[in-house]
């Protein structure tokens, strides 16, 4: 892997070679059961790395099997309908990733046979596959010598190293890759690198690493310095801008409820969820849900509260503020449906507005419990 204009931190041959046996080592015992640790298939080593982005483990397992029993293969996922995919992703979050694997899909099955390419380059000319995606299917599925640097990976390195690079810069990336590559043994890219990750996932935490427990405590330059607290060096994010939804829950008279299909393409596209506005500064959400339901042309009795749900996005903090609407009626189309209680079940929804459809088949005082306030209400 050529790196231009690179300046590589400086590793001794033998103080590389002293890292890689005792980790091989420790992953043997310690490692823990994966399915995807189960197969060298490049889908499913492909699939488990996709999901595994800002979601735990704990979590990824259930939703990787159910996803693997219904999609097997580069072909049935390419193959899908946008709607069965997203209900098979739902709960994950970041449905752009879901998105991106069947866009990928398509290309492999019309330009690689169905199957995922072995080269870096190639992997990393699918849609939604970075630098991180590729290089773990690389090396965990094919053993390619090339590196896989997640969160985990920028932690542990950072601290054995004492590299303070700002490891949210692109340029810090390229210097920790660069030094994952040289760390790998040779002939052991995807064990090194599952080790890697696994070390840093369980034993070097972020706020409580077990030192004690670490293969590589007699080599690590922060421990040795008494700074692992100050490891890794990230820039500080700007607070999350604080935004109100106002929700429109309308029900008509025979029980059926309204929702919309949300653009492809953009936030959560494709996804389904009851009318919803953001609220401009200083608006009230009684003004958002009645111009909800103008711009729908609904009719209905007068609209209550039914719940508010705070939901934290990456850049912004979004309370969902869903009011009640009964006895509505109005127009539906293909992006705008009418259904029963029994089929909301059968769409794909985000977060929030699941916990809203939840709320709905509870008591009216229950529901009004879950909402900690009502702005202008």
């Amino acid at each position: 892997m050529t790196r231009r204009h690179l300046d590589p931190i400086p590793l001794n041959p033998a103080r590389a070679a002293s890292l890689g046996e005792p980790l091989l080592a420790w992953f043997a015992i310690h490692k823990r059961p994966m399915p995807w640790r189960e197969t060298k298939d490049p889908y499913r080593i492909w699939i488990s790395e996709v999901m595994l982005q800002q979601t735990q483990v704990a979590t990824v397992i259930p939703y990787f099997e159910r996803f693997v029993a219904r999609f097997p293969t580069v072909g049935s996922l390419a193959a899908a309908s946008p709607d069965e995919l997203l209900k098979h992703w739902e709960g994950l979050g970041y449905y752009s990733r879901a998105r991106n694997l069947q866009a990928a899909a398509k290309v492999l099955v019309e330009h690689h046979e169905g199957t995922l390419p072995r080269e870096l380059g190639a992997l990393m000319g699918l849609p939604g596959v970075g630098s991180y995606t590729a290089g773990a299917i690389a090396s965990i599925a094919f053993n390619q010598p090339v590196p896989a640097v997640d969160g985990n990976v920028f932690r542990l390195l950072s601290r054995v190293f004492t590299l303070s690079d700002d490891i949210t810069r692109p340029a810090t990336r390229l210097r920790f890759e660069d030094l994952a590559q040289r760390l790998i043994p040779s002939g052991s890219a995807s064990t090194f690198n599952q080790a890697l990750m696994e070390l840093g996932a369980t034993v070097c935490s972020p706020t409580r690493p077990d030192c004690a427990a670490c293969p590589w405590q007699d080599g690590c330059a922060a421990r040795a310095a008494d700074r692992i607290g100050e490891y890794p060096v990230k820039a500080k994010k700007a607070a999350p801008k604080e935004v109100d939804f106002a929700v429109l829950v309308a029900r008509s008279s025979d029980g059926r409820y309204l929702i919309g299909r949300r653009p492809d393409g953009g936030l959560l596209g494709g996804l389904w969820e009851f009318p919803t506005r953001e609220l401009a500064p200083g608006e009230t959400v009684e003004s958002g849900v009645v111009g909800l339901a103008e711009a729908l042309g609904l009719t209905s009795e007068p609209p209550v509260p039914l719940v508010t749900v705070p939901h934290l996005f990456t850049h912004r903090k979004a309370r969902f503020i869903a009011y009640l609407a009964d006895g509505a009626a109005g127009p539906d189309g293909a992006d705008l449906r009418w259904v029963s209680e029994a089929e909301l079940d059968e769409y794909a929804w985000p977060l929030a507005q699941a916990k809203i459809r939840g709320a709905i088949a509870q008591p009216a005082q229950l529901a009004l419990e879950l909402t900690p306030r009502l702005p202008g209400a």
